[in-house]
């Protein structure tokens, strides 16, 4: 792969689940992977089976003051990335809604929005200085549907929906964002919802495979469009 098509791409959530099913696929493609997760160990254990120039970082998204600094250090390093991957988000445990406690609630917002808005507030001001970039932040079937027990959850995602769509209509013309539904992947987050029913559903790994060029696809002509995995 020549340097002209290698592209610089961060990605949340990195740690564990698609985020990281998609790492080793992105890292395999020739592309270079800055990614952070809530894991010291599992960063750590990024860094060392994947090594320069791809970059981990121990990384809270709700923390605005750690992921400005972390984004002030990655586009100083690398400038802005060609694709911000918005992919950390966790789950309510399945109840009614008025069972949910004020903290799981608070969480939910916490990661799922106001982490989105963090990264994107670090990242795409540099990307809109030089007009070029994808941003996809992870959506859900569940930000565009519902189901009993998730609320929290679909009220984040419908939120991640608005907020991307809204930002599309921002954007120069020569870049997009795009709220992507992943599909249904037996996640820790599926089995949370789901228990062993989960595991009829693809590994992260399988999705992965398919996702991680959809990803690699996407471009301008794609803004303001909420896709789905295909």
């Amino acid at each position: 792969m020549s340097t002209a098509t290698v592209k610089v791409i961060v990605l949340t959530g990195a740690t564990r689940g698609l985020g990281r099913a998609l790492v080793p696929k992105f890292v395999a493609a020739g592309h270079t992977v800055i990614g952070c997760g809530t894991s010291a160990a599992a960063v750590m254990q990024l860094q060392r089976e994947f090594g320069e120039p791809h970059d981990f970082e121990a990384i809270d998204v709700r923390d605005s003051v750690a992921v400005a600094a972390w984004a002030e250090r990655i586009l100083g390093k690398y400038g802005p990335p060609d694709l911000l991957i918005n992919n950390a988000a966790v789950m309510n445990n399945p109840t009614p809604l008025w069972h949910i406690s004020d903290a799981e609630f608070d969480k939910l917002i916490d990661v799922n929005i106001k982490g989105v808005a963090n990264v994107l507030r670090g990242f795409v001001g540099a990307m809109v200085n030089q007009n070029r970039g994808v941003i996809v932040n992870l959506s859900s079937g569940w930000g565009r549907s519902t189901a009993p027990k998730v609320a929290p959850y679909c009220a984040t995602k419908y939120a991640i929906e608005g907020l991307t769509l809204a930002l599309a209509q921002e954007l120069p013309n020569n870049m997009a964002a795009v709220p992507l539904n992943p599909g249904i992947i037996n996640t820790d987050m599926l089995r949370q919802c789901l228990g062993g029913a989960a595991a009829s559903y693809v590994s992260p790994e399988k999705w992965a495979e398919k996702a991680a060029p959809f990803l690699l696809r996407l471009s301008a002509k794609d803004n303001g469009k909420s896709l789905t995995v295909s």
